[in-house]
């Protein structure tokens, strides 16, 4: 899942991001409002996740949502507030948000409860050609020519057989997925797959993508990754 995480420079907001990064998820980072509206306009994102921790910000938010939701062409909103009142939450989904969480919050059901919104929205995946990415998230991302990708396990399944992969494989084969059988530039895997990171050696891609050729050709060769010169790869199933 692609997700545009909003928060300020605070313990809570690094252990939520770190969280989601680990859960697989390709993070871009807003340290405020104003920022976060300007890059959901820059690309599409399955999920914004807007994290307010001090109560005199939340009516600011609430004015913000609006922007969100125009901005992120169809991505779900999360609201995550600090201590809030039923009042206070009751505000922010009527502002427009998909969900809204407090502290204390369960990770697992804000995780839940993302993909649950991504299911009711259809699960939409790129079948064709095309630039940008869509949406697509739950435990199972939709199959795509007989491939998906079960989060829970991170693993690709086809026909019944599954590859485990490790966490930079999943986030460039979810990249390749998204636009199955048409070329993705190298520059978008890179932004997909390490969102964390300023610089990337290019080296670093076609390593990731030989590492993953092995796996699929062991297990799943229906699935193959093709160079596609001077330009990037594309995943054909």
């Amino acid at each position: 899942m692609r997700i545009l995480f909003v928060g300020p420079s605070h313990p809570e907001a690094a252990w939520l991001f770190k969280a989601l990064q680990e859960s697989a998820h390709s993070l871009q980072r807003a340290d405020d409002l104003r920022d976060g509206v300007f890059l959901a306009s820059q690309e599409p994102y399955d999920a914004v996740v807007l994290m307010v921790l001090e109560v005199g910000f939340y009516s600011s938010l609430q004015g913000f949502i609006g922007k969100f939701a125009a901005a992120g062409n169809g991505a779900a909103i999360v609201a995550v507030l600090g201590v809030a009142t039923a009042q206070d939450r009751t505000r922010v989904l009527r502002a427009g948000a998909d969900a809204c969480f407090c502290q204390p919050y369960s990770f697992i059901e804000m995780h839940e409860r993302m993909a649950a919104l991504q299911r009711v929205a259809g699960g939409r995946v790129a079948v064709g050609g095309g630039s940008g990415f869509v949406s697509a998230a739950a435990s199972v991302l939709p199959a795509v020519g007989g491939a998906c990708l079960d989060t829970a396990t991170r693993e690709l399944v086809f026909d019944g057989r599954r590859v485990a992969v490790t966490r930079r494989e999943f986030l460039l084969l979810e990249c390749l997925l998204r636009q199955v059988n048409a070329p993705v530039a190298r520059d978008q895997l890179i932004r997909y797959a390490w969102p964390e990171k300023e610089d990337v050696d290019p080296s670093s891609v076609n390593l990731v993508v030989s590492r993953l050729r092995r796996k699929l050709l062991g297990d799943v060769p229906e699935v193959r990754i093709e160079t596609v010169s001077r330009f990037g790869y594309q995943v054909c199933v």
